[in-house]
């Protein structure tokens, strides 16, 4: 009987992996080996991480309004420019929608604390809405500067919108901060709520979050980045810190394509239709910034921010650099980046010495001999957890925002970027990444070299192992 059971768990969850939709070959080899392994931790751990089904809500619209950012906005590239950034910008408006637009400034924030203090003006001037979506914020000095500014406006009549993931937040949902809001007149949101944990494991993957950072002020300010609402020193994880972000402000009518992706958010958490806010006119600047949101999740096309990564990498000419704090690739964006290399391109990644997350940076470094080999320059950053997500192409292009190069982020988390060309806006955060650079230690192919059994095949396992995980 106990082997009859056996073999109905193997077989049964064994056909279900091989016929769930958008999954990878490498990923269905992983679960199914898991599986035939250990029958029954092996179900329990796919019922519980192996299907992702975002939570749905009957009605909800797919997407909002989108055409009069694309009416009122049209970018304006010369031949040359538009030669190397068409490629990106065609595929981010397939993901999700938006095509680039002009018309736009943009600064880049001087640090993390820098960043809360702009956000901290905004919100004192904002005259009509505040919307403010964080993965985590925390209850400290910036967090606590950030609700109480968002308390303020409420109260002398600023419509106030808040959305919290509800894992990432849960310590700052609990919190004093939180009920002051409310009681100030703050609507308020919980991403992805989890309620009773074993309902919710049937409902599919507890750890499809909404990783997403926005801010959008008046409909005409928004800000993208890496930066969560908390102090660089990152109190939940203290002996990472200082956690290392960059984020950019921008102004004109990149931010209605923001508020489009909040208020599809916010329809998810509060049932509440706000699209009327979607019908006014765009907001322009008279900054040549061209720019487009690109947002991604579970229920994006299969392998968008894979694809979109590998785009930019392939539409480089001369230099391509990146900072990540987590780099989980699949096959594909591995051969693309040592593809980059190969063809003559100066290829820099910017990685953590010291990563939050022991199996990710195992995994990370599973790769280094075979970029290495191809001629990308690795660097370990050691002045704390860098957590900025950068990609520039040739000083021209860059993508900036919340996702990682990591399984979790292409098929897990919503997440939310801004591609955009501008050449003194990139040269701005490209030297941002040459101070992480001139921060990091250089790794080299003796170094990987050295590097004993056990350490490679531990770092090996645990690539193994991110498919499932």
């Amino acid at each position: 009987m106990w082997l009859v059971i056996h073999l109905l768990i193997i077989t049964g969850l064994s056909a279900r992996v091989l016929l769930r939709p958008r999954r990878d070959p490498a990923s269905r080899i992983a679960w199914i080996l898991f599986i035939s392994a250990l029958p029954y931790v092996g179900a329990l751990a796919y019922l519980m991480l192996g299907e992702v089904r975002p939570e749905r809500v009957a009605g909800r619209p797919a997407r909002l309004t989108r055409a009069p950012v694309a009416a009122s906005a049209s970018p304006v590239l010369s031949a040359a420019d538009a030669a190397g950034s068409l490629p990106g910008f065609a595929l981010g408006t397939s993901i999700s929608g938006f095509p680039p637009v002009g018309g736009n400034t943009a600064q880049v924030l001087k640090d993390s604390n820098a960043t809360i203090d702009a956000l901290v003006a905004d919100i004192n001037a904002a005259t009509d809405h505040v919307h403010l979506l964080f993965y985590i914020w925390l209850s400290d000095r910036n967090g606590s500067r950030v609700a109480d500014a968002v308390a303020r406006a409420a109260r002398r009549g600023v419509t106030c919108r808040v959305i919290v993931d509800d894992l990432g937040s849960r310590e700052f949902i609990r919190s004093p901060h939180w009920a002051a809001m409310a009681q100030a007149g703050v609507k308020l949101g919980r991403a992805q709520a989890i309620g009773n944990i074993l309902l919710r494991i049937l409902k599919g993957r507890v750890d499809v979050r909404n990783h997403r950072k926005i801010v959008v002020i008046d409909d005409a300010i928004t800000y993208c980045g890496s930066q969560n609402c908390a102090d660089p020193e990152f109190a939940i994880k203290p002996k990472y810190a200082p956690w290392v972000d960059l984020v950019l402000r921008f102004e004109g009518p990149v931010a209605r394509q923001n508020q489009t992706l909040f208020l599809e958010d916010w329809y998810l958490c509060s049932r509440e239709n706000c699209e009327d806010l979607l019908q006014r006119a765009v907001k322009r600047t008279d900054g040549d910034v061209v720019a487009q949101v690109i947002g991604t999740g579970p229920e994006s096309p299969y392998s968008a921010m894979p694809e979109l990564f590998a785009t930019l990498m392939f539409s480089a000419r001369r230099e391509l650099v990146i900072s990540t704090p987590y780099y989980v690739p699949d096959a594909a964006m591995q051969a693309a980046l040592c593809a980059c290399a190969r063809r003559g391109i100066a290829t820099t990644i910017v990685l953590p010495a010291r990563n939050d997350s022991a199996f990710v940076g195992a995994a990370s470094r599973s790769h280094y001999a075979e970029l290495l080999e191809a001629g990308v320059r690795i660097h370990e950053y050691v002045g704390g957890l860098l957590h900025a997500k950068t990609l520039t192409v040739d000083g021209e292009m860059t993508l900036i925002g919340s996702a990682n190069m990591d399984r979790r982020s292409f098929e897990l988390n919503f997440e939310n970027n801004i591609l955009f060309h501008d050449a003194p806006l990139t040269r701005a955060v490209r030297q941002r990444q040459e101070e992480y650079i001139t921060r990091s230690r250089a790794v080299h192919r003796a170094d990987v070299e050295t590097w004993s059994s056990w350490l490679r095949l531990r770092n090996n396992v645990m690539a193994m192992l991110s498919p499932i995980l």
